[in-house]
């Protein structure tokens, strides 16, 4: 955690309110009275363990597969690493925003009060779209690894139905459920990727009953970059779909104890994780499986995980069926946290006037239930339209819509910032001398550096669905399917512009007070006490799992 220097602490604000735009204006609108109250339930340990084993699912452990078959090892590791240095960037640009105002819609409002209400319905849009076409492709990849073991003898509408039922049904509990499930699943992926890249590194030097060693041959005798630019383009993208845009930890702010403390240890503990676990895992899997293997999803052979082949080859008994419990366990962890977010950001703009107000409504036990229900509607549609036509037709549309809305939150995200910084300074507002303001790491850079990745990924989407892998000549059907969440969330910015005639927020009138949280009482003393620990001792508080 940052800790600034401590010239004072501004006096009380109001407490966390949402708003509306009306024209120009941002008016406070009382939430607990009008829509009932969200309630800070998760604990900064809850938060701390959720940020370490949020993103590990069927991105990691099963699409890495199909990003190492279509671009060859070295466009694997390329991509994801650009993405992974982009999530540093994301959480840095999103966090001293967050920690000011941590609100349960995130960047969504601060889009609507900093830029323009146009950009806050767009982002808010591509948001939800976005993660709730997640919980689709997740359903698509439980029934994937559910196969390792039914081998197709039970039809996958019934996979489908279960895997559904299982993470709309826990959004009928408490939040606190929601994050104890999230809490408890985090612990056995970060434990299960401990355990692969250990038995990894073991394999790679012969270990295992076959007794084989990897000398680099997957390097060295296979092409290292396949498919050109295409290839890279289409890794970096499988990337972003694998890791997410990183919003998630912002969003739970908005119900965290402790905001200021929670957030600001994801912003370092996120892209540490990412790097080290996702990163060792990939650049392992590119070492012990081949880029031909018919077994990696989207052969010709049974879909699989790469994890799980590599474990296989090696001949290592029970660990396989092991880490599919796992996988298993992970997928419906990321479906659970996508229903989450969504619910979240669709409840945010409604308490903004950017969609029916009504579906802002929260019951006595801070479930925002119309939320909730709208989008796991939809997930359902989107799921079950996998039965209507190919697995890997449909799965490419989902990632597609899903890929394209995160690095366009992206965008939105460095627009914002430098609006955020805008209004700052034009009405002289003393945020940075508050006690334990947090502020980004060399900023612009991390600002400047997400928004040159973020049109990095635009292009990418763009080439790639001008020429996608494996179609020899451009089609209208292929760009649109890789290129529809762009057209979709550019057009619905547009159009509501258009529609409502919204005007660009001015920096000196931006609403710098609604929802604002300045430290005080019980969360100021804990933060006191924190620092006042040694170096040592704070550091314990990163690893510490329970």
């Amino acid at each position: 955690m940052e800790k600034s220097q401590e010239k004072g602490v501004s006096p009380q604000t109001t407490s966390p309110t949402p708003s509306e735009h009306v024209g120009d204006t941002y008016e406070v609108v009382n939430d607990v009275e009008t829509h009932g109250e969200m309630k800070r339930v998760l604990s900064k340990r809850m938060i701390h363990v959720i940020s370490l084993g949020s993103q590990i699912g069927s991105g990691l452990f099963i699409a890495t597969g199909k990003a190492l078959r279509d671009g060859g090892p070295g466009s694997l590791v390329l991509g994801y690493g650009m993405v992974m240095t982009l999530v540093w960037a994301s959480l840095q640009t999103l966090s001293e925003m967050t920690i000011a105002f941590p609100v349960s819609g995130n960047f969504i409002d601060y889009a609507d009060r900093f830029v323009d209400p146009a950009l806050a319905f767009g982002a808010g849009f591509a948001e939800w779209l976005g993660w709730t076409a997640v919980v689709a492709s997740e359903a698509t990849f439980f029934s994937v690894i559910i196969n390792y073991w039914a081998v197709g003898k039970v039809h996958e509408a019934v996979w489908y139905t279960i895997f559904l039922l299982f993470c709309g049904g826990l959004f009928l509990l408490s939040t606190k459920w929601f994050g104890w499930f999230e809490y408890a699943a985090s612990l056995l992926k970060i434990m299960a990727l401990i355990i692969f890249i250990i038995v990894a590194f073991a394999m790679v030097l012969g270990a295992g009953p076959t007794g084989e060693k990897h000398t680099g041959e997957t390097w060295r005798d296979y092409p290292v970059f396949i498919n050109g630019f295409r290839g890279f383009g289409n890794s970096a993208l499988f990337g972003i779909w694998a890791m997410g845009d990183q919003v998630f930890t912002g969003i739970m702010a908005g119900e965290a104890k402790s905001p200021r403390y929670s957030m600001a240890h994801a912003t370092k503990l996120v892209p540490i994780r990412v790097f080290s676990t996702f990163m060792l895992s990939i650049a392992f899997i590119s070492i012990l499986i081949p880029q031909d293997d018919p077994r990696l999803f989207g052969g010709s052979g049974v879909a699989a995980s790469p994890f799980v082949i590599a474990l296989n080859d090696a001949g290592i008994k029970g660990l396989p069926d092991f880490l599919n419990v796992v996988m298993m366990i992970g997928i419906a962890s990321i479906a659970v946290e996508s229903i989450y977010i969504s619910s979240r950001i669709m409840r945010s703009m409604a308490l903004q006037g950017l969609i029916p107000k009504f579906i802002a409504n929260v019951d006595k036990e801070g479930r925002p239930r119309w939320a909730v229900a709208f989008t796991v509607l939809v997930a359902v549609v989107l799921t079950y339209i996998n039965l209507t036509a190919g697995g890997i037709e449909v799965f490419t549309w989902l990632v597609s819509i899903t890929s394209s809305s995160f690095f366009l939150v992206w965008f939105v995200l460095c627009i914002t910032s430098f609006r955020f910084r805008a209004a700052l300074k034009a009405q002289n507002d003393p945020l940075w001398t508050e006690a334990y303001a947090y502020q980004t790491w060399f900023w612009p850079i991390p600002v400047v550096w997400l928004f040159a990745g973020s049109t990095i990924l635009l292009i990418s989407c763009f080439y790639v669905g001008l020429y996608p892998i494996g179609v020899e000549k451009a089609s209208v059907y292929y760009f649109f399917q890789y290129m529809i969440g762009v057209v979709t969330v550019v057009s619905f910015t547009i159009g509501y512009k258009i529609l409502y005639r919204t005007k660009i927020r001015d920096p000196k009138t931006a609403d710098l007070q609604t929802g604002r949280r300045t430290l005080e009482g019980e969360e100021l003393e804990m933060l006191n006490e924190y620092y006042k620990r040694s170096a040592l001792r704070r550091f314990y508080t990163y690893i510490q799992l329970w």
